[in-house]
């Protein structure tokens, strides 16, 4: 029989390097199911928000690196399994294009709308929008390039033209651009005529086509109303409708005057028409009061002449066959013009004179008085005697001769100042 272990004796000590190693299998994670930090995988980050340790069935996803895409049908994500370990994870991300350039003359064709996911040297393909058609010879292919950017579209489509629009009767379309898809057309009536719809239209998809979105408007004239009538007088040129600048006449009856205007005519204000005055009136004539009329009063201005000076005025006249008396001078007063406050000259006039005795005589002066401060214009009369052979003349002979010098005399200074003046 074996021998008893006495006791507080201590277990051999194989047997406690079995139990420790035991304890620490079991405080091992692998063996409790764990896994430790998840694969590192190229072109990617794990998400796992600073966690080193993460338990069975737990699982960490992926994303790709800045300037990679992940690979369509490429999964993303690892999981812990029962043994500690992560679930294989192949490369899932990869350099790719964008989103396809957007052109506005054409469109991807269907078949790559769904894609996300365009490798280096992968091509898309366009096709025309509506409304808008193929140009021939051209490609409508666009091409990844190794720095990941799309190969430039060429405009393979252009737009599509709208119907001619033509003309509207009595106004005007205008066209600011052209008449191509996406395109605004205007119209506008004349004057005297209203626009009945819209007066812009677009140039829109039509199924496969381009038309004009809407029916064109028209132009329809604009009436007055019947002109107003008037008491005591009539219309000349009535109608049964009145369009713009029509014009009528207005008289009144026997008896009666016109006061206003006697003709008015249709005019177009904002789209109405109207007429362009109030009629006028016609006024009884026994119910007109007289008018005095005041004296009209009309100012002449006087005539100035410039101040130019003038020579003495000297009239010689052969003497006539008088009595060797001597004669005093003659004087004549004219009544002078205005002229400027100027010294004046005096002219002188030669004028045959008749036979006088050869007694010595004084010159005959006329003094023409100034108004205004006008110097006196003197006339000198100088009458050259010469000897008469014929001295048995009465005196009564010789006054007359006297009397009828003096006329002369005169009629010349008169005469001479005319000229002067003109």
């Amino acid at each position: 029989m074996g021998r008893a272990r006495a006791p507080g004796t201590c277990p051999p000590l194989p047997l406690l390097l079995s139990l420790l190693l035991l304890q620490l299998l079991l405080l091992s994670p692998n063996v409790q199911g764990d896994c430790g930090p998840p694969p590192d995988i190229p072109n990617a980050t794990a998400q796992v928000d600073g966690k080193t340790s993460f338990p069975k069935n737990s699982f960490v996803v992926y994303f790709c690196n800045q300037g990679f895409l992940k690979i369509p049908n490429k999964g993303d994500t690892v999981f812990c399994l029962g043994n500690g370990q992560w679930s294989s994870l192949g490369i899932f991300c990869n350099k790719s294009c964008g989103v396809p350039l957007r052109v506005p003359f054409a469109s991807l064709k269907k078949e790559y709308i769904s894609w996300n996911y365009f490798p280096i040297g992968s091509t898309v393909e366009y096709e025309c929008r509506p409304g808008f058609r193929r140009q021939p010879g051209l490609s409508g292919k666009s091409t990844c390039l190794e720095n990941s950017e799309w190969s430039e579209v060429a405009e393979i489509c252009k737009k599509k033209s709208c119907p001619n629009p033509g003309e509207i009767k009595n106004g005007l379309i205008n066209i600011t651009t052209d008449i191509l898809f996406g395109s605004e057309i205007f119209f506008s009536c004349d004057t005297g005529y209203r626009l009945i719809g819209l007066n812009s239209v677009f140039c829109l998809v039509m199924g496969n086509t381009v038309d004009w979105s809407d029916p064109f408007p028209v132009c329809t004239e604009i009436f007055c109303p019947d002109p107003p009538k008037i008491a005591n007088g009539s219309i000349r040129g009535e109608a049964d409708t009145y369009v713009y600048r029509q014009v009528v006449t207005y008289v009144c009856a026997k008896g009666f005057i016109l006061s206003g205007k006697n003709s008015i005519y249709c005019n177009v204000n904002n789209d109405r028409g109207e007429w362009s005055d109030s009629p006028p009136q016609c006024i009884e004539k026994s119910k007109i009061p007289p008018t005095t009329s005041k004296p009209t009063t009309v100012t002449i201005p006087s005539t100035r002449v410039p101040s130019t000076p003038q020579k003495t005025t000297t009239v010689n006249i052969p003497g006539t066959t008088v009595s060797p008396a001597s004669q005093k001078p003659t004087t004549v007063n004219v009544p002078g013009t205005r002229v400027s406050p100027a010294s004046q000259k005096p002219s002188t006039v030669n004028v045959p004179g008749t036979r006088v005795s050869p007694a010595s005589q004084k010159p005959t002066t006329v003094n023409v008085p100034a108004t205004q401060r006008v110097p006196v214009i003197k006339t000198t009369v100088h009458h050259p005697t010469r000897t008469s052979k014929d001295k048995e003349r009465s005196t009564s002979d010789g006054d007359r001769l006297i009397y009828g010098h003096t006329c002369l005399i005169t009629l010349t200074v008169l005469h001479a100042m005319l000229l002067l003046i003109g």
